[in-house]
Parts: structure tokens; C-alpha cells; sequence
């Protein structure tokens, strides 16, 4: 069985109850769409477990299919910088339909972040080495394709529908 690789670190944007004993890793991609169709799904998953679970994103563009999945991951880290990446994160896949170059700006004025800095965040070379490093971490814990699931360090085989079936069987 693939492990994650490296395990959650201080690195890694995690959402939920630190103190909680189920944790859930995606690797994901903004612009495909199994994972804009996961998305409410793991929505739903946070809100009907609440402190039971934690919640990471590490990014893994599919670049050689989604010229806009390496942009759009800069944009949510950029965004992290200024403390919003999970507004980032949720916006760019609400928006998913639409992605395109200049979303990018529109979605950071909508949540709320300083523009001239977010456009010098996302220039920033630190930026592309998180997104890439987060990439590696996918390759290293045996990622093929996204959505990717780990629960508890585990790969998960299965999409977010069936992740949420687990989940409910196991804390039944």
C-alpha cells in the first residue's frame, strides 16, 4: 500500500481540528474536473465530521493536460500567503468552468486580498518550489491520477463519494 510521502507537515495547508483523528490528504489539480465534481463532496465530508477530521490540499498540476492547473495552483499559494488560501482553493474550483488567465485577479479581489501584492506573490520563485515539491510528494506516494486520497497516511483507492461511505462506516 502507497504511504504519504512526506507525512502532513508544517508546510502543508491543512483546515480542521488539529487535535483530530482522522486526517485526509488530496492530492489535487484545479482544472480537473474529478476533482471540481469532488470538491463538494469533501465539502460535505468536513461539515458532517467537523473535529473528527483534518483537511490538506497539496497541489499536483497535470500540466500536460491543464494549461491552466500550474497558474491556478500559484494563485491559491499566493493567496496563502496572505492567509486565504482556502478561500483561494474553494473559489478556483467553484469557478472551475470558467478558468482562464485573468480569473485569477478577479477571484483575489473577490476574497479580499491586497492585489499588488498577490501579483508579486505570484511571481515569486518560493511559490513555484512549494508546488513542485508538493508535486514530488505525489510522485513519491504513488499518485497516478487526481483526485488522489490519503487517509491517515494511506493512499485511499477510491473517489470522494466512497471516501465519504468509509468515513461513515468507520465512525458509525
Amino acid at each position: 500500500m502507497s504511504t504519504l510521502k512526506p507525512d502532513l507537515n508544517s508546510l502543508d495547508h491543512i483546515q480542521g481540528d488539529e487535535t483530530a483523528t482522522i486526517s485526509i490528504v488530496e492530492f489535487g489539480d484545479y482544472q480537473c474536473p474529478y476533482c471540481g465534481n469532488a470538491h463538494p463532496i469533501l465539502k460535505e465530508i468536513e461539515e458532517a465530521f467537523g473535529s473528527q477530521i483534518k483537511f490538506a490540499f497539496r497541489n499536483f498540476p497535470l500540466v500536460n493536460a491543464h494549461e491552466f492547473a500550474f497558474p491556478a495552483a500559484i494563485a491559491a499559494e499566493a493567496a496563502g500567503l496572505q492567509n486565504k488560501f482556502w478561500e483561494m482553493h474553494d473559489a478556483l474550483y467553484e469557478n472551475q468552468y470558467r478558468l482562464k488567465a485573468d480569473l485569477f485577479n478577479e477571484l483575489a479581489e473577490t476574497i479580499g486580498l491586497d492585489l499588488e501584492q498577490f501579483e508579486q506573490d505570484s511571481t515569486s520563485e518560493a511559490i513555484k518550489k512549494k508546488i513542485e515539491d508538493d508535486f514530488e510528494s505525489g510522485v513519491r506516494s504513488g499518485v497516478n491520477g487526481t483526485p488522489s486520497f490519503y487517509v491517515n497516511g494511506n493512499k485511499f483507492d477510491g473517489g470522494a463519494t466512497d471516501l465519504y461511505q468509509m468515513l461513515k462506516e468507520s465512525t458509525e
